[in-house]
């Protein structure tokens, strides 16, 4: 017999602790002491503990994998939550209260009574340019994050821009820099003044932080390189005719030179039925 969400209930409110503290420091990481869990570290062990700890038997849950609901990693931490729980599963971003999501966050906006839980590789954005862990604790504390926008200089010194497409840096609240996961440069943006809590778990960094509603999210950039998102202005989804969504190169008819089509499987499906019940 399984306890309600599997872990028992020390280990959550060890969790929802390190919660409050992320929500009260916004971008700030809170170290947790990682339970072992059924899956494999990398598989999401980080987002699937907060999702475990905050999860009520009233929650409608949609947990998805780069947009798709259907993916492998989706599948298998969707079965193992609803297995031990026994809560509603849903693929409507809109009707879920608790999304658990890898690599993309989803297009619809999200709603102020909408929890958004991120699985998280890496949390700390320096380790691209400082291995220590001493020294990367020393330069949050001081604010010293000279090392990335020297990292971001020299990107463009290389290749002319900011070549950075995921995992792209960002300032919270004026004071902590923050992985925002390896979302696309394009979901970023949707994180600054938000409605809705954004909760990221790294199981095997054992790390929890946590940006808030409303709170300023603001990605780093050099004064003559701003940042930009991706430009998808030319091309439209071949399903359902957005050109307004984070769109996949996908193998085009025979014909045709390139073919795209919408990231976020959940958007792609209810734009095109509001599309069709137009005509």
């Amino acid at each position: 017999m399984y306890n309600f969400a599997l872990l028992d209930e020390s280990s959550k409110r060890e969790v929802r602790r390190a919660l409050l503290k992320a929500i009260a420091i916004p971008g700030f990481q809170v170290p947790f002491a990682s339970r072992e869990l059924p899956i494999f570290f990398g598989w999401g062990t980080g987002g699937l503990q907060i999702t475990l700890s905050i999860i009520g038997p009233d929650e409608v849950l949609k947990v998805f994998d780069q947009g798709d609901d259907d993916s492998v990693n989706a599948v298998n931490l969707k079965r193992l939550i609803q297995l031990t729980t026994g809560v509603e599963v849903t693929g409507r971003t809109q009707a879920a209260t608790l999304l658990q999501t890898r690599h993309r966050i989803p297009e619809a906006p999200l709603r102020a009574d909408q929890v958004l839980v991120l699985q998280v590789p890496m949390p700390e954005p320096l380790r691209k340019v400082e291995f220590r862990e001493s020294e990367t604790v020393r330069m949050h504390a001081e604010k010293d994050y000279g090392k990335m926008y020297v990292k971001l200089y020299e990107d463009v010194l290389h290749h002319g821009e900011i070549t950075l497409a995921s995992d792209y840096p960002v300032l919270v609240f004026d004071r902590h820099l923050m992985a925002p996961t390896p979302i696309p440069r394009w979901d970023v943006p949707k994180l600054h003044q938000s409605q809705h809590l954004s909760l990221f778990g790294a199981g095997r960094e054992k790390k929890i932080y946590a940006i808030p509603p409303h709170t300023g999210v603001e990605p780093l950039s050099l004064e003559d390189h701003a940042f930009r998102v991706e430009d998808f202005s030319s091309k439209a989804c071949i399903f359902c005719g957005s050109t307004a969504a984070y769109l996949n190169e996908i193998p085009a008819p025979q014909g045709a030179r390139q073919a795209y089509a919408c990231s976020d499987v959940a958007y792609c499906h209810a734009h095109r039925t509001t599309r069709e019940a137009a005509l």
